[in-house]
């Protein structure tokens, strides 16, 4: 699956018990930031939570699914361009995904994927604060478990419920391209193969992956310079694209070429990744791209000339 990646990745946390004393006895002298707008009970009238998100996946389901004035903070990539709600993530408080700082802010709920390392964890628990891990899977049905087990954990299990109802609504009325053939291209110069979610995102859409080969591997450069496939789909090309750097298959002049010659399915603000509702959004623009191509004007599936 297509993720971009991130300057924000810590993966040390002091977790001995000498700075976790340190930490809880700093926090008993700290004053959090109040929440943002009026605070009530939540849909099954429980108390408030303050919530915090430690990573630009969990930043979405957050943002999406508990109360605005619940969210103490999320972390600072929940306003770039490759989060899918960086919209919504505007005007509110953003925090590393750093253990002392987290802990001063006296969250009930912390949601993560990979924010703050894999000690993360253990370490925010033994100070007393649930956790709530965002998980990974490569078909639909984590999209759902996903959303539901988010809505569960920030008390808002019918908003999940909705979500995934809408999911499933908008992939049944689906309309897939005829079978069309088509590139994935990342910035960073790779693409996915048949297994991957991306993959099947593809399918979905009534596209034919030009790549055969399995997993993520670098673009078929060699492949390219005799074959095309009818259209690309590309993620993340925005001006701030993570890992578009100088030597990323991407910039190859055959890329480029194709880029400008074929039609593009252009993907923003992560629609394809982290296993979330929006990839509908994705599959939905990789289709009308497709059905849009013409089928007598169509490069067939062998022998694709440039």
């Amino acid at each position: 699956m297509a993720r971009p990646g991130s300057k924000h990745w810590w993966g040390s946390v002091r977790a001995s018990k000498l700075v976790l004393c340190v930490c809880l006895m700093a926090v008993a002298g700290c004053s959090s930031p109040p929440p943002q707008g009026p605070v009530g009970a939540n849909e099954q009238g429980r108390a408030p939570l303050r919530v915090v998100s430690l990573d630009f996946c969990a930043d979405q389901f957050v943002i999406k699914l508990a109360d605005r004035g619940h969210i103490v903070a999320v972390s600072p990539d929940a306003t770039a361009d490759f989060s899918f709600m960086r919209a919504e993530a505007k005007g509110l408080n953003q925090v590393r995904p750093d253990a002392e700082t987290i802990l001063a802010l006296k969250p009930d709920v912390v949601v993560r994927s990979y924010g703050g390392g894999p000690q993360m964890v253990p370490f925010l628990e033994r100070a007393g604060i649930k956790v709530h891990q965002i998980g990974w899977g490569e078909d639909f049905a984590a999209v759902r478990t996903n959303v539901r087990a988010a809505a569960e954990a920030l008390g808002q299990p019918a908003r999940g419920e909705a979500l995934v109802a809408d999911f499933d609504r908008r992939l049944a009325n689906l309309k897939p391209a005829p079978q069309v053939s088509a590139l994935y291209v990342t910035p960073g110069g790779v693409t996915t193969g048949p297994g991957s979610l991306v993959d099947r995102m593809m399918n979905q859409a009534g596209l034919v992956n030009f790549q055969t080969q399995k997993g993520w591997n670098p673009l078929p450069l060699e492949r390219l310079s005799t074959e095309r496939p009818a259209m690309v789909v590309t993620a993340f090309f925005t001006a701030q694209s993570p890992h578009q750097d100088y030597w990323s298959q991407a910039r190859h002049p055959l890329v480029r070429q194709m880029l400008t010659d074929l039609p593009v399915a252009r993907l923003e603000g992560g629609a394809t990744a982290c296993s979330g509702w929006f990839m509908v959004d994705a599959m939905e623009a990789m289709a009308a791209t497709g059905r849009n191509i013409s089928a007598e004007t169509s490069p067939s599936l062998q022998d694709l000339r440039p």
